[in-house]
């Protein structure tokens, strides 16, 4: 055979099918009767090629053709015989009256209706059985129900409805059937229904008593039902509500009632007309007060009366489930009525409340473990009572944290209620520009090792505080020692009705130094003369006797700087560095301030009479824990995390966390004004100072001295963040004021003059107006630092301003000289007495610089020049100077020259 051609090669294109292309690309112009018989001949033509070629290839091959059509001729003849074979079988087999076929299906059908005609009579038969028994049944229970024979009359509706429940297929959807279980249901409800009054006449639980008859006559019966058979008659789903109810009632009326209210118990047993016996237990209203015991006692004899009357009546089933029931129950009545609410308030009262406890685990150990069933591993009672201390200081815990947040509440309403706490205050002991001084424990224990109520902290703070609160006998504050004191501390408290009439001058302490106010005192004690620099300056300080005094403690002297002089000297006026006064103001007396010497002074603050209340809230506290840690009341067992006391101990951290928390939300308006947030920073100090004192009291506790210690690092925090934060608020304060000033350009115009007077003018009225305010509150030393930044801040905002002016014209030069002088009488607010030197140079960095710039926008080249030789101006950066200079001076050869001479750096560097 020819090798068949893949469809994918080309197919060679037909005779045919190259007519029909023509065809289809022919018009009618160009079709006509020639081209389609040209069309016709080679169609022909090619026909006539086909026939030959076939005949030609059966002329080739004629044997192999001849076998082919043979072979074909055979196959249609078998086909033919087959067909007539088939057609033959199939007549035999489906033919309809004699097919083999039709005759087995006839069979096949009469076989059918015999065997359902048997069926059917076998299942009328084993129906009508079934229905004969249900029948019978049914009878038995009506009569059974009829004649009060409950107990049975269940068990026979237990079968009757086994018997519906099986009934055969047929029987079970009959009219007859589903009436029958609808007797049946109508039967079960009159029966649990008498159950159910058998039930309430046998055993009833009021609020006053607990009824419980031994049996009960129901309706038709002869003879009483007893309690245990009708008990166990009840289905299960009602029983189960039954005994709910039941213990129920018994919490309600009986546990809760009995433990909560005082009563008594009263057991009786009489005969009931019908013959049986009536138990009852009657619950007696005492008429005085009856002790916590005797609700045990009673409770006692409440389980011993249910356990001997009601348990042995129960179902086998119910026996044991429904005491143990009673556990949770029971335990939590006696948790919530007794144990909890008789938690003491006192120390006095607790070992009555032991002994109470003592008996509610026996009571636990006895009944409900024991009589009841209840798991004696999970003896709720018991590990609460092993746990009694730490119920005990919780439930105080929470008592004294409620009413301080009463009192904290009641003070934020309340104003005026402060007092002046006294500071002892060396300005050696901390930087002037620094950080508020933070508390350290230890140094206070090297300054004074043999007292332990000392609250004061001498070596490295600025403040110290006391009250009539903490005050304590000399001998505690170490004047018997052989250290040497500069001085003696009072902290007598001062009262508003007294604080109104304190002399201004006392409430600085600028009259300590009166001969007629103060003790006279040894000569050992006078402070001594101020030591070379060789030799340092705390060798003499009457506060660091002790060698032991760690160098971190030590003092340092305040640097004293030179005040601007008043008037500019010229070159021909020579200078004597050591004749001069250093400040150039001969009315300032002394060049070095009388509080920078080595001498102690006492100063004063402003404190809340709530932080009194909180130091003795946290001393009683603390008093409290220590009395119960050594009263021994209580058993610590060996799996105890905490010894006795240790609780009440920590509420007092608790107490200053609650102030810290409250008191800023609570009086958040109030603490928004100047005053009153700078006397929260005091409040905030005094507590520190005195959780310092009473640190010394908890030594043998560590962990609540580790706590009060955080309470007393947080309150520093608190003090500095509070102090800065005020003093930052005042500063920004006179920045968006400043802004108002437009860089100070243009002052010859004599309206933008008048505004910038007007605005420097407010700067002014705003610092004395804060001073003012903080004077009566802050102590002597941290008002200086306070007013002191905010003066800072301001001068350096003006400064930034004029040393940014491009070009300053004399007419300007002088107005701005002017705005500036308005801002020098602030050096008064740094003068404690007319007598001495200001200390403004020492609190306000930028003063010099101030004064100068003042000066210099006046003076002439040669005056400029020769303070810069002088070391005058080393407050000045050199570009300052230079851009200065280029500000106010105009371009020639004396200007370059003296910026050259600028560049050049500070003579004295």
């Amino acid at each position: 055979m020819a090798f068949p051609l893949p469809s994918h090669l080309p197919r060679k294109v037909d005779v045919s099918s190259q007519t029909l292309s023509k065809l289809d690309s022919a018009t009618w112009k160009t079709l006509d009767s020639l081209v389609a018989s040209s069309w016709r001949t080679e169609l022909d033509e090619y026909i006539r090629q086909t026939k030959n070629r076939i005949h030609d290839r059966m002329r080739t091959d004629s044997a192999a053709f001849n076998a082919q059509l043979s072979s074909a001729k055979s196959a249609q003849e078998r086909l033919s015989n087959m067909s007539h074979a088939v057609n033959t079988l199939n007549r035999t087999v489906f033919d309809p009256k004699s097919g083999i076929t039709s005759i087995l299906l006839t069979a096949l059908r009469q076989h059918q209706v015999l065997a359902q005609a048997s069926l059917n009579a076998d299942v009328m038969h084993a129906s009508l059985l079934h229905l004969a028994k249900c029948k019978t049944q049914l009878e038995a229970v009506q009569m059974l129900t009829d004649t009060g024979d409950l107990p049975t009359a269940v068990l026979k509706c237990l079968e009757l409805g086994s018997l519906l429940a099986v009934a055969p297929g047929p029987l079970g959807e009959a009219t007859v059937t589903v009436d029958m279980k609808k007797t049946l249901v109508v039967i079960e409800n009159r029966i649990s229904e008498l159950l159910g009054q058998a039930c309430s006449q046998c055993l009833h639980v009021s609020e006053r008593e607990i009824v419980i008859r031994s049996s009960v006559f129901v309706p038709g019966s002869k003879a009483p039902l007893p309690l245990s058979a009708v008990l166990s008659s009840l289905s299960h789903v009602a029983l189960s509500a039954y005994l709910t109810s039941l213990r129920r009632n018994l919490t309600t009326y009986h546990f809760d009632n009995t433990i909560r209210n005082g009563c008594s118990m009263a057991s009786t047993a009489e005969d009931d007309p019908s013959g049986s016996v009536v138990y009852k237990l009657q619950r007696l209203t005492s008429n005085g007060p009856t002790s916590r015991g005797a609700s045990l006692s009673n409770l006692s004899n409440l389980l011993d009366f249910i356990n001997e009357k009601l348990f042995p009546h129960l179902p086998p089933v119910q026996r044991t489930g429904f005491p143990r029931s009673l556990v949770k129950p029971l335990t939590t009545s006696i948790m919530t009525n007794l144990l909890v609410p008789s938690l003491p308030s006192t120390l006095e009262a607790l070992p009555e409340y032991l002994e109470l406890t003592r008996k509610t685990v026996e009571f636990e150990s006895r009944y409900i473990a024991g009589l009841l069933g209840g798991d004696s591993a999970d003896s709720e009672i018991k590990a609460w009572a092993d746990n009694v201390c730490v119920h005990y200081e919780k439930a105080r815990r929470i008592y004294i944290l409620d009413a301080f947040r009463d009192v904290v509440l009641e003070r934020a309403t309340l104003k005026g209620q402060t007092f002046m706490a006294e500071v002892v205050a060396s300005p050696l002991a901390s930087s002037v520009h620094g950080r508020a001084p933070v508390l350290q424990e230890d140094s206070i224990a090297k300054i004074s090792p043999t007292s332990e109520t000392d609250a004061w902290n001498l070596d490295d703070q600025s403040f110290a505080t006391s009250s009539s609160k903490s005050a304590v006998d000399d001998s505690s504050w170490g004047f018997d020692d052989d250290i040497d004191q500069s001085g003696q501390i009072e902290g007598d408290l001062i009262t508003p009705e007294a604080e109104a009439e304190v002399d201004p001058g006392d409430a600085w302490g600028w009259n300590d130094d009166d001969p007629s106010e103060q003790p006279k005192a040894d000569p050992a004690d006078e402070p001594a003369a101020e030591p070379s620099e060789e030799e340092g300056t705390w060798d003499n300080d009457p506060w660091t006797d002790s060698t032991d005094v760690h160098e971190s403690t030590v003092p340092i002297n305040l640097p004293i700087r030179p005040v601007p002089p008043t008037g500019v000297p010229t070159k021909s006026q020579k200078v004597n560095p050591e004749q001069r006064e250093i400040n150039g103001h001969a009315n300032h007396g002394s060049s070095k301030p009388s509080w920078g010497s080595d001498h102690v002074t006492k100063e004063t603050y402003l404190v809340s009479t709530l932080m009194t209340d909180i130091v003795q809230t946290v001393e009683k506290c603390l008093q409290e824990g220590k009395s119960l840690a050594y009263s021994g009341v209580f058993f610590t067992p060996s799996t105890s995390t905490s010894s006795p006391g240790t609780l009440i101990m920590h509420s007092g951290a608790l107490v200053i966390d609650l102030y810290c928390a409250l008191y800023p939300v609570a009086t958040a308006a109030r603490l928004s004004k100047a005053v009153q947030h700078m006397q929260y920073s005091n409040d905030c100090y005094y507590l520190s100072e005195e959780l310092s004192r009473v640190l010394l009291h908890t030594e043998e506790f560590s962990d609540v001295k580790g706590k009060l210690k955080e309470r007393r690092d947080d309150l520093n925090v608190l003090t500095d963040s509070w102090f800065h934060e005020g003093v930052d608020k005042q500063v920004m304060a006179l920045n968006d004021l400043l802004g108002g000033a437009n860089g100070f350009i243009g002052t010859s115009d004599q309206d933008r003059y008048d505004e910038y007077e007007t605005v420097v003018m407010g700067v002014l009225r705003n610092i004395r107006s804060v001073a003012q305010a903080w004077k009566p509150v802050l102590p002597t030393s941290k008002y200086y630092i306070a007013i002191g930044n905010v003066v800072d801040s301001a001068l350096s905002r003006i400064l930034d301003d004029i040393l940014a002016i491009p070009d300053i014209p004399e007419v300007e030069s002088h107005k701005l000289s002017e705005l500036c002088r308005i801002l020098a009488s602030l050096e008064g607010l740094f003068v404690k007495s007319t007598d001495e030197s200001s200390l403004v140079v020492s609190f306000v960095p930028s003063w010099l610089k101030f004064s100068y710039l003042s000066e210099l926008l006046e003076a002439s080249m040669a005056d400029l020049s020769y303070l810069f030789e002088e070391g005058a101006l080393v407050d000045f950066e050199i570009d300052e100077l230079a851009k200065l200079v280029r500000a106010l001076f105009a371009d020639t050869p004396l200007r370059a020259k003296t910026l050259e001479k600028i560049m050049g750096g500070h003579p004295i560097r």
